[in-house]
């Protein structure tokens, strides 16, 4: 039922939008940025759920909280630059949107190094010694 709910105002917000549009560029502007931000604020929720899921998962397999906070920040970090890019595009603003989604992969290759570097270590550390 909630998803008819998101559908329902995302529908109602892109008919307005478009109303608007043509006599008031700005307030359709404004009407559909609010509409995803507020589309956003309703799945705080559910991704606070699945965060908890996740640590509780951590936790019993012994997963360093270091690791999972880290895969949780690139998620964030990808959701947020997804987010922001389609509200710059809805903007008009094409060239803007494609340098937040770079930055937000520069960001994420950032955060993923430490992993990575631990994922080769432990590889170089199972295979054997000597040739």
């Amino acid at each position: 039922m909630e998803m008819v709910h998101i559908a329902g105002i995302g529908l109602l917000a892109a008919i307005l939008v478009l109303v608007l549009k043509e006599q008031k560029p700005l307030f359709a502007f404004l009407l559909a940025m609010f509409a995803g931000i507020f589309i956003f604020l309703l799945m705080i929720g559910r991704i606070e759920a699945v965060i908890g899921t996740m640590q509780q998962l951590a936790e019993r397999s012994g997963i360093p909280s270091v690791y999972l906070k880290t895969i949780l920040k690139m998620i964030g970090i990808a959701y947020i630059a997804e987010f922001a890019a389609q509200i710059i595009r809805d903007a008009g603003a094409e060239g803007v949107a494609s340098k937040v989604e770079f930055a937000g992969k520069v960001l994420i290759l950032v955060l993923a190094v430490p992993i990575i570097n631990v994922i080769v270590e432990t590889v170089v550390g199972l295979l054997p010694a000597g040739g």
